[in-house]
């Protein structure tokens, strides 16, 4: 199957299997896509189901931090997280979550608020937010606490018959048994499911360019956002004149009128215009510069045949823990003294194969591995 344009930009080059994909349409509506949180303790946050209070171990005693249950519907995870802290008066930094959720979607998850009272918060219901309290715990919730989602997807607009169907996910299904697995890709939610610009952001942001980064990140435009943000952001290219920008953005629009509104006061001071915006979301730029990296990395893999199911010298392998997760901080080298002995771990589903997300704390593979990923990197 040809890889089309869109996963290609996100470093998304070539795919495990050859089998045809099937046609159809997800986020028709916001009914149509439901994400549930699944902690490592099994604790599912649900979205037609008041929580119970055995969470992660809280309890009713007054505890530093305060767990929840956050329900939205259509609600971008850090723009509902500062609506929340707007309406409580609280600092956002405050409020923790194991992972950032759909926005075109209804979903559930939990956060901490450090520092409030179950009394202040009893089932807030806000526009299209709701969330519930459970009780207090001892650390502040991280994707550490993170097992997964479960997703109920509606997919529109098949055009095949229901043997079709069944037949090409069979298909699909022995290809990857085959290979060994998903390969684990970052998805479109990494990049931006409308306009998917977050790893040009950063990677700009890397380069210490941030004029760069604030005008990749306003005018940046894609056809399948709202056309008066088109518009608006079309404009922005054309005449620089961020005052004019600030009152024809659209009032969804936040974080880009954040830094419109900062920059039509020191027009030159990008950097000034960035740190305007929540840091959370400064940090995602950069991770999803890893992100797209890391899809890099995937893809050479993929196109140069190495394998899935066996490690290669050079290769990292990390542990799997108890609930089927990779524990990153186990990851080992190979090479040719325990090569055996991984790969054996890595048949009896005791470890897997694992690519680097490169940083300040992390380099790249060894070997002819770690020689693909430096290519790569100096390409970028």
């Amino acid at each position: 199957m040809q890889v089309p344009r869109i996963d290609k930009v996100l470093g998304i080059c070539n795919y495990a299997t050859k089998n045809k994909g099937l046609s159809g349409s997800i986020k028709n509506s916001i009914d149509d896509f439901i994400v549930e949180e699944v902690l490592v303790d099994g604790s599912i946050a649900k979205i037609d189901k008041r929580p119970n209070f055995s969470v992660l171990s809280s309890s009713l005693k007054i505890n530093k931090y305060l767990l929840c249950v956050l329900i939205k519907r259509n609600w971008d995870t850090l723009l509902g997280i500062r609506y929340i802290s707007s309406e409580l008066k609280i600092d956002e930094n405050k409020i923790c979550f194991a992972g950032i959720k759909d926005a075109k979607a209804i979903t559930a998850q939990y956060i901490t608020i450090e520092d409030s009272l179950i009394e202040n918060i009893t089932s807030h219901k806000l526009s299209d937010l709701t969330l519930y309290p459970i009780g207090y715990v001892r650390e502040h919730l991280s994707s550490y606490y993170l097992l997964g989602n479960n997703f109920k997807i509606n997919i529109n607009n098949l055009d095949s018959s229901e043997l079709e169907i069944k037949t090409t996910i069979k298909k699909t299904i022995e290809q990857l048994n085959e290979i060994g697995g998903i390969p684990n890709f970052f998805g479109y939610q990494r990049f931006g499911t409308i306009r998917p610009i977050t790893h040009l952001v950063g990677k700009a942001i890397i380069k210490d360019d941030f004029k760069k980064a604030i005008l990749t990140y306003l005018v940046n435009c894609s056809k399948l956002e709202n056309p008066y943000s088109r518009e608006a952001r079309k404009d922005l290219a054309r005449t620089q004149d961020f005052k004019k920008s600030l009152h024809k953005f659209p009032k969804q629009l936040r974080f880009e009128r954040l830094i419109l509104n900062h920059l039509s006061k020191k027009p030159n001071d990008f950097t000034g215009a960035f740190k305007r915006l929540p840091f959370k979301l400064q940090m995602l730029f950069i991770q999803a510069y890893q992100s797209y990296l890391y899809n890099l990395f995937l893809s050479k893999r993929i196109e140069q045949g190495f394998s899935f199911k066996k490690a290669t010298i050079g290769d990292f392998a990390v542990n799997i823990d108890r609930s089927g997760l990779p524990m990153p901080q186990t990851g080992k080298l190979v090479n040719i003294e325990n090569i055996e002995k991984i790969n054996k771990s890595i048949k009896l589903e005791k470890m897997c194969i694992a690519l680097p997300l490169v940083g300040f704390k992390q380099g790249f593979s060894s070997g002819k591995i770690g020689e693909m990923q430096k290519n790569i990197f100096e390409i970028e």
